[in-house]
């Protein structure tokens, strides 16, 4: 790993395989043995369990609960919501064949939850009374994906999804609204991730919806991933599952409800939004490891003894700290940990100790610092949250430059193709879409407003909304 810069890809000329050298490297993933499927190690599960934890509370903050549903679902349950087995179509996986024999109905491996947890809900609910029904499970799903790539795209990742049940469509959309922003405010507050947000076009709302809205990351290289979506159901799963209440007036009718997800995909998002040519760069409330300290002179008397004090000052103010204490060189672990996105590092040795301070060195923007061992954790607390603040400033200044509006469509093409994401208007028809996805494989991210004002940049009829056009992972 001590030649991890010279070995990593130019990231400004091969931004793709910079990002397969970094998470490979950094040993947060690597591959699994069925093509297609990855095998998360203990540093990027770290990140997953961070992400896990600060969503998990957020969720039951507003009366969510957990529970557990199974990866088996009878395929004649997908068959019941037309629109969604036709979207899910080309990426299931199907078992035929278990316990010795043919099975006399396939079993289709959870693509996404929809129709089980449909099926449940038509079982447990129903009044008035039962509603509104809140549950999320944490688990996997399969889908089998074509062209792969470590957290962004493979044939098996972990997520959550979220699903309520409401008794007006009103509720149900408030619900899906509501979070779209608290997926938002995570991305931004927690990962340093700004975002753009706002309802999906027809053309790619998710399969059986009413309405989908997504929070679209924009990377390094100007491609948008979709960092997590919130759908509107209506009562499309409810009529296909036959989930039905006594309203009120003790009149019989079918309930409306919403899903929602985000996956391991944001981690692939951390990497490609904050790293640079030296590695990762994690924001320190996402960071398995905030701090860690490297002894100097570490045979000195005094110094390892020392360090471990500072170590434990740290733990006990509830940061995460790692103290290297191994054999390697101070200039080996310099860069392990820089590589591996550590967002401070603190250099102790016997002049440090002789001064009364360590030497902080941050990984956002190389600055050292001194700071007093007698006060050391208010102070790297402190410079943390500078940290978690620059880095989502950094973060914001990227996406506003990454973004282009015009009117032109030979301009949208350029721009998109060079890096950027366009803000253009459109008519909303779907033919116009799917011509110029097909002609230049730039597609639709997020509307931004509505407008009928404008002529839409590619037919010259009248506009229905201003939208983000641009490349996706």
């Amino acid at each position: 790993m001590n030649n991890f810069v010279n070995d990593i890809a130019d990231i400004n000329k091969d931004f793709a395989q910079w990002y397969t050298d970094v998470v490979l490297k950094t040993e947060m993933v690597d591959y699994g043995p069925v093509k297609g499927t990855m095998v998360i190690r203990p540093y990027g599960f770290a990140i997953w369990e961070k992400i896990k934890g600060y969503l998990d509370a957020e969720f039951k903050r507003i009366g969510v609960e957990n529970a557990y549903f199974p990866m088996f679902i009878p395929e004649s349950f997908l068959k019941k919501e037309a629109e969604h087995v036709e979207g899910f179509a080309p990426e299931v996986a199907v078992v035929t064949f278990a316990g010795g024999q043919e099975l006399s109905e396939k079993l289709v491996i959870r693509p996404t939850s929809e129709t089980i947890i449909g099926e449940m809900f038509a079982k447990w609910i129903k009044s008035y009374r039962d509603l509104p029904y809140k549950i999320n499970q944490w688990c996997n799903v399969v889908r089998w994906e074509k062209t792969t790539r470590p957290f962004l795209r493979t044939s098996e990742f972990l997520w959550q999804e979220g699903h309520t049940v409401q008794a007006s469509a009103e509720d149900a959309e408030q619900d899906a609204l509501k979070m779209l922003d608290i997926y938002k405010n995570t991305l931004r507050n927690y990962l340093a991730i700004p975002t753009l947000t706002g309802r999906k076009t027809e053309n790619e709302k998710f399969a059986g919806a009413v309405a989908t809205y997504s929070m679209e990351a924009i990377m390094k290289d100007g491609k948008a991933l979709q960092a997590g979506t919130s759908h509107n159901l209506g009562q499309n799963f409810s009529r296909a599952s036959n989930i039905k209440f006594l309203n009120k007036d003790e009149k019989l009718e079918y309930a409306y409800t919403s899903s929602w997800g985000v996956s391991t995909r944001l981690i692939g998002a951390l990497v490609m939004v904050h790293g640079d040519e030296r590695g990762l760069r994690l924001p320190p409330k996402v960071a398995p490891i905030q701090t860690v300290i490297i002894p100097i002179a570490s045979k000195k008397e005094g110094v390892l003894e020392k360090c471990s004090e500072v170590a434990k000052t740290l733990k006990d103010a509830g940061l995460s700290v790692k103290l290297d204490d191994t054999n390697n060189t101070p200039g080996w672990k310099f860069n392990e940990y820089e590589m591996k996105g550590v967002p401070l590092r603190l250099e102790i040795g016997p002049r440090d100790i002789e001064n009364g301070v360590a030497v902080a060195v941050r990984r956002d923007t190389h600055e050292k610092t001194e700071l007093h061992l007698n006060n050391i954790a208010a102070e790297v607390a402190s410079l943390l949250d500078e940290i978690q603040a620059n880095m989502l400033h950094q973060a914001e200044i990227n996406l506003k430059a990454a973004i282009v509006q015009t009117d032109d469509f030979d301009t949208l093409v350029n721009k998109v193709n060079n890096g950027k994401i366009a803000l253009a208007y459109h008519c909303g028809e779907s033919t116009c879409e799917t011509e110029i996805k097909n002609k230049t494989t730039i597609k639709t991210r997020v509307i931004e407003s509505y407008s009928t004002a404008h002529k839409c940049i590619y037919c010259g009829k009248k506009s229905k909304y201003c939208v983000y056009f641009g490349k996706q992972y």
